[in-house]
């Protein structure tokens, strides 16, 4: 979250509702900050996806039951590792919201004790 953000969260004009969306997540994680890790998963995600290619295609190219069971197994392994890197990426979404969050947190905290400490200064005097 930016300072700008961070002021307009202060002033009461940060649009809240936008928050929360897939589309605001998901540009969040294409953000400069998360490219590394955005290429990370698409470069991992296309190597399950060609290896699981590989072998459906060469599951029925083969008349062994031992190559077929082989290559079955490397088929259903490939998608089930592709499935988890789409949970790690969906993960990584709600971390930056996550963050969001507990700056938001802090935020909070931070106008709370100005205020305690403006009573408590207020009232001795």
């Amino acid at each position: 979250m930016s300072d700008s953000d961070i002021r307009k969260i202060i002033d009461g004009t940060y649009d809240d509702s936008r928050e929360g969306s897939i589309r605001s997540m998901v540009s969040d994680f294409y953000s400069r900050q998360m490219l590394w890790t955005a290429a990370f998963i698409w470069s991992v995600g296309l190597v399950f996806f060609v290896v699981a290619i590989f072998c459906g295609i060469r599951f029925f190219g083969v008349d062994q039951t031992r190559d077929q069971i082989l290559y079955a197994t490397g088929f259903l392994t490939c998608v089930y590792l592709l499935g988890l890197m789409k949970i790690f990426a969906w993960q990584m979404l709600h971390r930056n919201s996550l963050a969001r969050e507990i700056k938001r947190l802090e935020i909070r905290v931070a106008e709370l004790v100005k205020s305690l400490d403006k009573q408590a200064g207020g009232g001795s005097d």
